[in-house]
């Protein structure tokens, strides 16, 4: 029983690591793809994004405690800019900000709906949703407190922050919907592999594993000092 335990807390330790290393790749890599291709919606489909990945934790496990751990590895994985292109560890601060909250803000979606989640697709869409949507809300309001950057500045007052809503909002919230039930269906379908790759082929599942957060990594730190 405690060694099965032990195995996993290990899972859910590599499925934190792959996640929230993939998150940090598409923040700096699809990232900068979208922006030179001029493809609009960039937050939107960022945001969409990681939900989508913490979605596939949720699927896999049937838990959200662990949603922020994925963010916190995103997070870092960005900040990767601070010893390769020497800036402040403030450059970033504000997408960094809308990862945070993005984990948050699901967390507590997820919390809340529970375990309706397994049983019916109408309310992972609904969790994608308020998700998204809540997650513009609470960005606008601290980002404009914490950093306000020239961007969000353009939305200050009342009537910028409906602004805000309407043109960025619905937008994470429409993503968000999408990817999330995407996300959490392929982690539902992953379950069962997970498992089965751990104990039957355990050197290809950890090999595996490490290699594909390390290539993430480094990919993430070439495209930096390329200029993405």
């Amino acid at each position: 029983m405690e060694k099965e335990k032990k195995s996993k807390t290990v899972d859910v330790l590599i499925v934190v690591l792959i996640l929230g290393s993939l998150w940090g790749l598409s923040e700096v890599i699809l990232s900068g793809i979208i922006r030179q291709a001029g493809i609009p919606y960039r937050t939107g489909i960022l945001t969409g994004v990681g939900m989508g990945l913490m979605g596939i934790a949720v699927g896999i496990f049937k838990k959200y405690s662990f949603l922020f751990g994925i963010a916190f590895l995103a997070i870092l994985c960005k900040q990767l800019v601070v010893p390769i292109l020497h800036v402040s560890i403030t450059c970033k601060a504000n997408s960094c900000l809308a990862v945070m909250i993005d984990s948050l803000v699901l967390t507590a979606a997820v919390a809340v709906i529970g375990s309706k989640l397994n049983k019916n697709l109408m309310y992972r869409i609904a969790g994608g949703l308020i998700a998204g949507f809540s997650a513009a809300v609470v960005f606008y309001l601290v980002g404009m407190k914490a950093a306000p950057c020239p961007s969000l500045l353009t939305f200050a007052g009342l009537q910028g922050f409906v602004s805000f809503l309407v043109k960025r909002g619905l937008v994470w919230m429409i993503f968000s919907g999408l990817f999330f039930p995407i996300g959490y269906v392929v982690g539902n379908r992953l379950q069962d592999i997970v498992f089965v790759f751990r104990v039957k082929k355990p050197l290809f599942y950890y090999a595996f594993s490490g290699t594909l957060v390390v290539c993430c990594w480094l990919a993430v730190g070439l495209a930096i000092a390329a200029g993405y």
